[in-house]
């Protein structure tokens, strides 16, 4: 199996991003991390490790880009301000990765599996649900999906433009249709220790894709399915395998 570091340059954000990337064929898998935000936690966490056998396989090349989720949805400062650096990362996600990731696949319209735990899930929800021909397709393990929680229940136009327990239940109309249309969203969670939060946030969030007739799949693990790795590391090599 191939890693690679990189380095991309991102106008949006006005910096270079790190971007981990595992594999030489297959399709593209792209990993958003947890609240730490760093590009190599799913190397170091052993999630790539669970993976192997699809790399080994070549149907996967898995894409780990860190995110400033540290200045947006745990950051410090005013809804606007951290709401724009949140809007900058779209940018970079939109702008510089996606056209870098097909580029690096030779296949100009390859659609793309999201995927992350904890604020991980939230941003593949995001994704999918705002860019489904892009993302058609999301496993979003342990995720939080309330981002109005994040900012001690503030809320302004952008929040709620990236809240989907917000914005989901006023989807109607064209815009619906074409989530309707294009995408599939996998939510799983565990019922063990540090999932308290996760198991109401997820079960509303699976009740209202399913009130809109979204293509979704939402799975309740036991009480021994608790909120780390040991347990994401089997979710997603179960889950994974049956999207690829």
């Amino acid at each position: 199996m191939s890693a690679r570091h990189l380095l991309l340059d991102s106008p949006a954000l006005g910096r270079r991003v790190h971007l981990w990337c595992f594999g030489e064929v297959g399709l593209p898998l792209v990993v958003f991390p947890s609240n730490a935000g760093v590009a190599h936690e799913w190397q170091e966490s052993g999630m790539i490790d669970a993976l192997g056998p699809l790399l080994a396989q070549r149907r996967i090349k898995v894409y780990c880009p860190e995110s400033n989720v540290s200045r947006s949805f745990s950051g410090a400062g005013s809804l606007d301000e951290r709401m724009a650096h949140h809007h900058a990362y779209e940018r970079f996600v939109l702008d510089t990765l996606v056209p870098f990731i097909r580029d690096d696949c030779r296949s100009p319209d390859a659609p793309m599996v999201a995927t992350g735990c904890s604020v991980g899930a939230l941003y593949a929800s995001l994704f999918a649900l705002k860019h489904p021909e892009t993302f058609p397709r999301a496993l979003c393990l342990s995720g939080r999906y309330r981002t109005s929680r994040l900012f001690g229940g503030a809320s302004n136009h952008d929040v709620y433009l990236s809240d989907p327990l917000a914005f989901l239940p006023n989807l109607e109309g064209a815009a619906l249709a074409r989530v309707r249309r294009s995408a599939h969203l996998t939510v799983v969670v565990g019922r063990g220790a540090h999932e308290d939060g996760c198991i109401g946030e997820t079960a509303e969030f699976a009740t209202w894709l399913q009130r809109k007739e979204i293509p979704n799949h939402a799975a309740f693990w036991g009480a021994d399915s608790r909120h780390d790795y040991t347990w994401w590391r089997r979710q997603a090599a179960h889950y994974l395998n049956q999207l690829f």
